[in-house]
């Protein structure tokens, strides 16, 4: 038997989120409702969080179909990334402190609190979860989505090297790929809150870059003859 307490909450619920009218265009991908689709998923992890999180559900508050979302988004992960990636760009702002280590130290901070205090930390580790068992899953969280994501670290390498403070190359690949392994090594083992981490990691990064500036390949001889 359904609890009477729920009743009133889910029509409050209803209220706040009345059915959006939109006209459909067929199989192309309508952008508005597209964008209401991803608004919608966002709304319901922000309540439920991705455990409870489903695709009726999506559907209803987002006044579409299963088909129509099925046929957009392989399954329930391939959706999740992509609002994990539209609610990232618009919660975590570049900020610019003037140095690489201030900007670094920053959009790390903010990302981990952002994982912390939102449906994103719980999501991502979900996804992460499916991917070891969907190989759909894990081609698009290996080979599109990580490259993605590490762009939104490498965006401040970028920004160093544009104003002549690091030299572009091999070694700036390795720094983003170790602090976005660290940071996802923090998420997977649920330790967000230790923030104190993120600045020994970016020093040891950083300094790791200012070694391979300075190092020079040793010059290989060439063998004397008649030895």
């Amino acid at each position: 038997m359904q609890d009477a307490a729920q009743k009133p909450a889910r029509t409050a619920a209803a209220a706040r989120h009345p059915p959006r009218a939109r006209k459909s265009i067929g199989a192309v991908r309508s952008p508005e409702t597209h964008r209401a689709i991803l608004a919608a998923a966002a709304e319901i992890l922000d309540e439920v969080g991705y455990t409870g999180f489903s695709m009726d559900a999506l559907a209803r508050r987002a006044s579409s179909s299963k088909p129509t979302i099925y046929r957009w988004w392989r399954n329930k992960a391939a959706l999740i990334m992509e609002v994990y990636e539209d609610a990232n760009e618009a919660a975590l702002a570049g900020t610019d402190t003037g140095s690489l280590r201030g900007d670094l130290i920053s959009r790390l901070r903010g990302l981990w609190t952002w994982w912390d205090d939102s449906w994103a930390g719980e999501a991502l580790r979900s996804v992460i979860a499916e991917a070891q068992l969907d190989a759909a899953t894990l081609d698009e969280l290996r080979n599109r989505f990580i490259p993605r994501r590490s762009a939104f670290v490498r965006l401040v390498f970028d920004r160093a090297v544009a104003r002549g403070k690091l030299r572009d190359g091999p070694g700036v690949d390795i720094a983003v790929a170790q602090l976005v392994a660290m940071s996802w090594f923090h998420l997977l083992t649920r330790r967000l809150g230790e923030r104190e981490a993120i600045e020994p990691h970016v020093d040891a990064v950083l300094k790791g870059l200012e070694a391979d500036k300075a190092y020079r390949p040793p010059v290989k001889q060439k063998p004397v003859k008649g030895t």
